[in-house]
């Protein structure tokens, strides 16, 4: 089984960058797919990001798309995303986790999760 630890959170001002990276322990990632998704207090997980483990093919939501890139390191174990152009609306605690399906943007498609790390971005 896969351990999913995330890191990089913090308080920054708007146009500030963060970079978040998610170490996994256990299983290798391979032909497997990583996300990064988001949730604000009293609001429904968001699809942020998500690469595919052996190709490294991304997908991005709308909201991020051109400012936010995720990557992922195999030898590392590591996936990150970087942040750049941060806004308010983009304050949220941040999960990484992976998927077994190809493509996978839905949080009923993953069935590994981080505990979560804080980005608060103020005005």
């Amino acid at each position: 089984q896969v351990q999913l630890v995330e890191s990089g959170g913090g308080l920054v001002q708007a146009g500030d960058s963060l970079r978040l990276s998610c170490a996994a322990s256990g299983r290798t990632f391979s032909l497997y797919t990583m996300g990064w998704f988001r949730q604000a207090p009293g609001k429904e997980r968001e699809f942020v990001a998500a690469v595919s483990w052996n190709r490294g093919i991304t997908n991005y939501a709308d909201s991020v798309e051109g400012r936010f890139t995720i990557s992922r390191d195999n030898a590392k174990n590591t996936v990150d995303l970087q942040m750049n152009s941060l806004k308010p609306e983009d304050t949220a605690v941040y999960h990484c986790a992976k998927s077994t399906s190809w493509f996978a943007r839905t949080p009923g498609d993953f069935d590994s999760w981080g505990q979560g790390t804080q980005v608060t971005v103020s005005s």
